[in-house]
């Protein structure tokens, strides 16, 4: 493995978590509210028997979920695959869980390495509000229209400055992303938006969706949508989405790597999928 001395290895492993239960994806050093970095560092530096810092391919909001999150950190201990997948999870809290963990070579980086990020949000388009998976599911009680969000929607294809869907709070260097892939589906009462980028900005997916649930509505027209890109300006875009129907939901690695992590999820998506 190159990159590191002898007796280190690093680790890639992908994590699956509920959002609803944690205070976001990053560790915070003055409080005490749960995130999902420090409950997985916890549970792997357990397992390791010294401390570990992890890496995620994209860090999520609180309220967010993941199906295909990727970590990599490293370390000197000496595991089987299997000892570090159950070890880790019997470890952790509910809510979060490893799907697979691997040795990878040095040069792996779940962020630096990720070519493409993928998300689908999730909408339950019903008169009436869902008791059960009321955390995993965006309500919206009002008619939507798919194939109107479907269409606008396709104004965000290519590369382009997302200013107006960037919230303020953004650390990213850049506004540019090239948006490789967006399509609006509807099953039933479920709404799926899903979007694959080079990269997201804070708060990116859900602002697009506030600006796609008025043109579904039928409030605005379908060429709203490349309207706001145009503007570059935040102030001219909808409100911000919830988080609930969010799902960090997959990552695109060079072959080499061999990371196993295909777009999936969330589960009660999965059969419908497969027949599309």
């Amino acid at each position: 493995m190159s990159g590191f001395t002898s007796g280190v290895q690093r680790y890639a492993a992908i994590v699956e978590y509920n959002g609803a239960r944690f205070h976001g994806w990053q560790k915070q050093k003055h409080h005490n509210e749960p995130t999902i970095q420090a409950a997985l560092e916890a549970a792997i530096s357990k397992v390791a028997n010294h401390p570990v810092e992890i890496a995620c391919a994209g860090r999520t909001d609180a309220g967010v979920h993941a199906t295909r999150q990727v970590i990599h950190f490293d370390s000197h201990a000496v595991r089987t695959e299997y000892s570090w997948l159950m070890g880790v999870n019997t470890n952790l809290p509910d809510g979060i869980a490893l799907q697979w963990v691997s040795p990878v070579d040095g040069e792996f980086h779940a962020r630096f390495k990720a070519r493409a990020r993928r998300y689908r949000y999730l909408i339950n388009n019903s008169p009436t509000k869902q008791a059960l998976q009321h955390d995993q599911l965006t309500w919206w009680r009002y008619p939507l229209d798919a194939e109107r969000m479907h269409e606008a929607a396709q104004a965000l294809i290519g590369e382009h400055d997302f200013s107006a869907f960037r919230a303020k709070d953004c650390q990213a260097k850049s506004p540019v992303k090239t948006m490789h892939h967006i399509q609006v589906k509807r099953w039933g009462n479920i709404i799926m938006l899903e979007l694959e980028s080079s990269a997201f900005l804070y708060h990116m997916v859900r602002n697009i969706v506030g600006v796609l649930l008025p043109i579904g509505e039928g409030h605005k027209p379908v060429e709203w949508m490349a309207e706001v890109l145009a503007t570059r300006d935040r102030k001219q875009a909808g409100v911000t989405a919830p988080g609930e129907g969010l799902y960090f939901v997959g990552v695109d690695y060079p072959e080499q790597f061999d990371i196993p992590c295909k777009p999936y999820g969330p589960v009660l998506l999965e059969p419908v999928l497969s027949l599309v």
